[in-house]
């Protein structure tokens, strides 16, 4: 018996460091808009350490010992931010998309409960929408995109933009060759946003099929942002293909040029510019993003938005 029982406390000392070291492993996990979070936030944090190491040393002062660590309960959050996750998607997609949703709702959701939008070019079938609701615990909005958001507008030359695609195929260009992308990457830079189910919202996050979320989520992201003043948050941001954008540089010069009352005297240019001034490839994915939704409203966006489209 006296053998079980330094068998058992050598045990549940190897799961109390296993159990401080995650824990101490998340205490520095968090978005990169978020490196300033509250003190009060980081003692609560420190809080559940304690609570936790505390559990399994009054378990290992008693005769009987079990294999479950109670870990401090997070309460439910009593406000919320008007916000929602936006999902651009494919009914083909629904696999790998119900395994995101499922991790999203472990690591997060299940505390907070933010709707979804889910958008596509396409209707969703009756069965995308049954299964993707039973993963979920927040509401769920199915949304048709309209064809004008998803095609060519009118001032496009669509046999020069064949021919373009068509170059880049063999040159290589990452989705050059892609039309479904090309449409993609227009709506998610300037329609997502203007979509009738988003009106409800100020707040969204964007979530993609087949992500993993590998780290447990204990604050609201949404609420951080709204009551410190955060307009845009994104987790990677690394060098541009140059042959991707081989215009885009000079034609945003042009627009600051010819649009001087909409650039506000504080603003990012050192973090996209070299040192003599050109652009320096620098660039975030927005894969994962999460922002103010007023800011994609704004005239300054707006205005951007329109000049290079």
């Amino acid at each position: 018996m006296a053998a079980g029982r330094d068998l058992r406390g050598m045990l549940f000392l190897l799961v109390a460091l296993v159990g401080l070291f995650v824990v101490w492993r998340d205490l520095r996990y968090d978005f990169s808009f978020a490196s300033d979070l509250h003190q009060t936030e980081l003692a609560r944090r420190k809080e559940v350490v304690t609570t936790t190491m505390t559990s399994i040393a009054v378990q290992m002062q008693t005769e009987t010992v079990t294999e479950v660590v109670q870990i401090k309960q997070e309460q439910t959050p009593t406000e919320r931010a008007s916000a929602a996750f936006v999902i651009l998607t494919r009914n083909k997609d629904l696999k790998g998309l119900r395994e995101t949703l499922a991790q999203l709702e472990d690591r997060f959701n299940r505390r907070y409960n933010y709707p979804y939008v889910f958008l596509n070019n396409e209707p969703f079938s009756d069965d995308f929408k049954a299964r993707i609701k039973s993963v979920v615990s927040g509401e769920c909005h199915f949304g048709l995109i309209p064809n004008e958001h998803w095609s060519y507008p009118d001032y496009i030359n669509q046999t020069r933009a064949a021919e373009a695609r068509k170059d880049m195929i063999e040159r290589k260009i990452i989705y050059g060759g892609k039309e479904s992308y090309h449409h993609m990457c227009r709506y998610e830079s300037g329609f997502f946003y203007r979509h009738p189910l988003m009106d409800q919202f100020k707040w969204y996050w964007r979530v993609e099929p087949d992500v993993k979320f590998a780290c447990d989520i204990d604050y609201d992201p949404f609420m951080f942002m709204q009551k410190n003043g955060k307009k845009y948050g994104f987790t990677i941001s690394i060098k541009e293909v140059a042959e991707t954008i081989p215009t885009l540089w000079n034609t945003t010069m042009r627009f600051m040029k010819e649009n001087k009352h909409l650039i506000p005297e504080k603003n990012l240019m050192d973090f996209v510019t070299d040192s003599k001034g050109g652009y320096n490839r620098c660039h975030f994915w927005s894969n994962f993003e999460i922002g103010d939704l007023d800011f994609l409203r704004s005239e300054q966006y707006s205005a951007y938005f329109d000049y290079l489209d």
